[in-house]
């Protein structure tokens, strides 16, 4: 297992900041996801920490060691990228074995380990496969089975599963997490998906314009977000103004923190069918295990979201009441 320490990291393309100055420490065995959009640096941050971008200044340490002066090949960093990039003339076995093969392990003794990592990776049967005669999935696999071979200090994965189909993902993603917690090594995820970064990571860091925003265990950033960033990027949510009272304009049992902006989840709103209702069903959108309704009360629009199975659907135009199963959540930053 190992430590990541991030020092004063930084790097721009002529008047473009890719990353601003920032410091990071990735624990021992930790799952770690950079989340953010397109173009927050994210995976300028991750190719910085494998050698293959170098920053403009500030240190990477690995279990202490400075790696300002190693080549990529010298970092002993397993990675494993979007594109999968294996060797199409090689077969499975082959392609797994290249990183041993270039750093002089014995050909028994390599075999053995490319056996072992295709085990861990359900794969040994199609070892004598080449890529092409393998799903999206399997080369993924290959791809991981390659990263993880060569017993890396540090595992990199550059959004690995965005190329597959979302039932794939899924599956792959539980794989995943299963495998790097039998293995402990410490690992950087990349993504710009909600969903795969809260099921998989220990930590989850927020990024926008190369800058963190937020940091902190996935139950924590979603239920308790302190920018406004975070709780929009981490899924739907209803940013709403409470009054100078502290109290939300359209429930007035209902607290917030005064003159400030409150984030409410549309699954911590109660929708109830009333003919008096204050808010009235714009429209609605079935997805199997929810129903997701877009509300106008008093002028603001918000989105609920209660049980597909056991609950009356509401037709559009039903006005209802809404009630928080939860109380707001206060926001920092509303910019």
């Amino acid at each position: 297992m190992s430590q990541i320490t991030l020092t004063g990291i930084a790097k721009a393309y002529g008047t473009s900041v890719a990353i601003a100055p920032m410091d990071l420490t990735v624990a021992d065995g930790e799952f770690l996801t950079l989340l953010g959009p397109s173009g927050c640096g994210k995976t300028t941050l991750m190719r910085m920490i494998a050698g293959i971008t170098l920053p403009d200044q500030g240190a990477i340490r690995i279990n202490g060691r400075d790696m300002a002066a190693l080549p990529p090949e010298k970092r002993n960093v397993g990675l494993v990228f979007q594109s999968y990039a294996l060797f199409p003339h090689m077969t499975v076995a082959a392609n797994v074995g290249f990183g041993l093969k270039m750093r002089g392990i014995a050909r028994d003794a390599a075999a053995e380990r490319v056996r072992a990592a295709l085990a861990l990776v359900d794969l040994e049967p199609l070892a004598a496969r080449y890529p092409r005669e393998l799903s999206g999935g399997q080369q993924q696999r290959v791809a991981l089975a390659r990263a993880i071979v060569i017993e890396p200090d540090v595992l990199l994965l550059d959004e690995p599963l965005s190329n597959l189909d979302a039932k794939l993902r899924e599956h792959l993603r539980e794989d995943l997490r299963n495998l790097q917690q039998r293995l402990r090594v410490t690992a950087i995820y990349v993504t710009h998906d909600q969903a795969e970064a809260m099921a998989l990571a220990d930590r989850i860091i927020v990024m926008d314009k190369g800058r963190i925003v937020e940091e902190g265990a996935p139950v924590d950033l979603y239920r308790a977000p302190q920018t406004r960033f975070a709780a929009e990027f981490l899924g739907q949510t209803n940013v709403v103004a409470v009054t100078a009272a502290g109290l939300l304009p359209w429930n007035t049992g209902v607290a917030g923190p005064a003159d400030g902006m409150v984030s409410i989840r549309p699954e911590d709103i109660a929708v109830t069918p009333a003919l008096d209702g204050a808010g009235r069903v714009l429209s609605l959108t079935f997805l199997g295990p929810a129903v997701e309704y877009r509300i106008d009360i008093g002028g603001t629009v918000l989105r609920a979201r209660d049980s597909g199975t056991g609950t009356a659907i509401l037709p559009q135009g039903t006005q209802v009441d809404l009630t928080l199963r939860v109380p707001p959540h206060p926001l920092q930053g509303v910019a």
